[in-house]
């Protein structure tokens, strides 16, 4: 099996290079610079040269905030250029493995009380941002396309690389004595290392469709600050606050909370307790 990785130099994609080489595993990867997955005649002409048996799409606009105010290019990038990739993916018989989020769902505090156990994969979707709306044009693009596809979601992204809530933590708390952290947005964190290594299995296993990666437990931003300190042994004082406080140019979901029943019935995926998940990074880190 022979994988190609685009978006190479974020966050996940750095995580899947790390994988395939600690594993042996065949694969090509590119930056964002490196394969504009916009240009279709670029992601043609990589395919036919390299002939992969499955693209991991990482390339994605991740800028919640920004992307308020920069819409066409959100768009373009989480939505116009997946459904070049689709169609690519469609054309030449190759497997496309897409990540999207959460911000695909409303959020609201009655989802919480009707979904205490996360959003389902089959749940209706309503995003309530502009970066949320162009992760689902992507999705909507994937499956119309008609390309054998993994479409995988996840929640409060952490890992080794990129910027990220656990590396924000770690640099506020050298910094500062007191900091304040909303404690009304819930939700679970997901490690890049448990996606790469779930999406490995999912693989292997030859599964398609729609699933949730996330870890165990329903939390707030302040709990997950709270224990990141904890476990790093770091003296500094964490006020709970409501998101009022902090003005964004991007609408927040109230609840974030992914369900992962569907994933953790498949034979050889174990979906780790978030304190757990939160220990092997920092250990990394």
């Amino acid at each position: 099996m022979k994988l190609l990785i685009t978006g190479a130099g974020g966050q996940l994609g750095s995580e899947w290079v790390d994988f395939c080489q600690e594993r042996g595993i065949s694969f090509n990867s590119f930056t964002s610079s490196e394969l504009d997955i916009y240009d279709v005649d670029k992601i043609e002409n990589t395919i036919v040269s390299l002939c992969p048996d499955v693209i991991i799409n990482c390339a994605a606009y991740t800028k919640v905030d920004e992307a308020e105010e920069n819409k066409e290019s959100a768009i373009q990038i989480n939505g116009s250029a997946v459904k070049v990739l689709a169609d690519s993916c469609k054309k030449h018989s190759i497997k496309l493995v897409h990540y999207s989020t959460d911000y695909v769902f409303a959020g609201t505090k009655s989802d919480k009380e009707n979904n205490p156990e996360g959003y389902k994969e089959e749940d209706s979707t309503d995003p309530v941002n502009v970066y949320g709306y162009s992760k689902l044009k992507g999705e909507e693009a994937i499956k119309d396309s008609g390309c054998e596809f993994l479409l995988l979601r996840v929640s409060w992204l952490c890992g080794q690389y990129g910027n990220n809530f656990v590396k924000t933590m770690l640099k506020l708390g050298s910094e500062k004595k007191e900091i304040n952290i909303v404690d009304d947005q819930y939700g679970a964190p997901t490690f890049t290392d448990q996606v790469v290594e779930q999406t490995f299995e999912l693989i292997q296993q030859e599964k398609s469709g729609v699933y949730h990666l996330s870890s165990d437990g329903l939390i707030t931003w302040y709990q997950f600050s709270k224990e990141i300190f904890k476990q790093k042994r770091i003296d500094v004082k964490v006020n709970p606050v409501s998101s009022s406080e902090f003005k964004t140019k991007a609408k927040r979901p109230f609840f974030s909370k992914l369900s992962t029943k569907k994933i953790s019935n498949i034979e050889r995926i174990q979906i780790l307790d978030w304190k757990e998940g939160l220990q092997r990074l920092l250990a990394k880190l």
